[in-house]
């Protein structure tokens, strides 16, 4: 029939929508938090950002996401919290029965709450609490936040993630043969609620999480409510996120909907926020300052606010060329002007003549 009929014939596939993984990372370091606490306490902020991960899993069924804290001494999950390995069944004396443990009760909420909302929350909201009750007074000596290692933690989710769904969706399309739907992969991002300011010891592992996020097309979203978010600025750019600086914090929920709620395939259709001016100063490798001048090493890369001693590289090692650094500029004898002497007895040009001025 086809050699017969000459007529055009297109194969119509349908699209499954794609689906979107958002991995939130929270800044709970405590002092900062404690700086905004009368302006936004960390209850209300954990409140405003269930209501935005709400919002994106109710885009579509197929969506997921995962809280993590970045905390002063280390990166916590918070959602998917991680699951306690159940106790073997003890067996009893009497009749050698095994004593059976009964399936976890679902959390106590309301019937009008649709049931993962509230699974999310009342995980989210044990995680908080646990964090805050194991940190200790020693923890609080030290202001640096661990970002590196919740992006780290969001990087190895989001790639897991992925590797999954693929593998899942090319199982399915091969074992239906038959079947016209195209199944589209997992989309990740990461957003960063920031509340401190970017610390220079975290410099080096920040933007090699940032340059592997980049390689694997994850996007980097960054709402800082306080600080100097000098590296979080560079994340931003680097992978073709959104960086956005809240001057009120208490309206969190009014920047997270409107300016960070689309994924990375709806922007292409929208006009998303955009940052004029970055910040693109570097940590030196040597005392960890931000600097805006230094010396780099052409081999490695590194970053230093001086000439390292006997100008060797502290990372690699190389032997850095100086050239005339550091030597004190030669002084050049500046020339002496030779003065015209008069021709013929003529004074020469711009002097004054022999003979008096007459008068009237």
């Amino acid at each position: 029939m086809d050699a017969v009929d000459k007529s055009d014939h297109y194969e119509v596939g349908t699209y499954e929508e794609t689906p979107s993984l958002l991995s939130i990372i929270i800044d709970t370091n405590p002092r900062a938090w404690a700086a905004i606490g009368d302006t936004l306490p960390l209850s209300r902020a954990i409140a405003n950002i269930l209501v935005f991960v709400n919002a994106h899993l109710a885009f579509s069924n197929a969506n997921q996401v995962s809280l993590i804290a970045a905390h002063v001494n280390r990166a916590a999950w918070l959602y998917p919290s991680a699951s306690t390995p159940n106790k073997p069944a003890q067996p009893k004396d009497d009749g050698g029965d095994v004593e059976m443990q009964d399936a976890a009760a679902p959390p106590p909420g309301s019937a009008n709450k649709y049931p993962q909302f509230a699974q999310i929350e009342t995980a989210v909201l044990a995680s908080i609490r646990n964090l805050v009750d194991s940190t200790t007074k020693q923890d609080l000596d030290s202001t640096t936040t661990q970002l590196s290692g919740a992006l780290t933690l969001a990087l190895c989710h989001i790639n897991k993630a992925t590797s999954s769904m693929s593998a899942s969706a090319v199982n399915a399309t091969s074992e239906s043969k038959t079947s016209d739907t195209v199944h589209m992969g997992l989309k990740g991002r990461i957003l960063v609620i920031s509340v401190s300011d970017s610390e220079p010891s975290q410099y080096i592992p920040t933007m090699n999480a940032v340059f592997a996020a980049a390689h694997g097309q994850v996007a980097i979203d960054t709402l800082s409510l306080s600080g100097d978010a000098t590296f979080l600025q560079q994340a931003c750019y680097n992978t073709g996120g959104t960086f956005l600086a809240a001057p009120s914090p208490q309206a969190i929920l009014s920047y997270l909907m409107f300016g960070l709620i689309a994924d990375t395939e709806a922007r292409k259709s929208l006009v998303a926020p955009a940052h004029d001016t970055v910040d693109f100063r570097a940590a030196c490798f040597c005392h960890g300052k931000v600097v805006d001048l230094g010396f780099v090493c052409s081999i490695c890369l590194s970053i230093f606010c001086e000439p390292p001693e006997n100008a060797e590289c502290l990372t690699c090692g190389t032997k850095l060329a100086l050239g005339n650094y550091g030597s004190k500029p030669q002084v050049v004898p500046r020339k002496k002007k030779k003065k015209k002497r008069p021709l013929n007895g003529t004074p020469a040009e711009g002097t004054a003549s022999g003979t008096a001025t007459p008068a009237l």
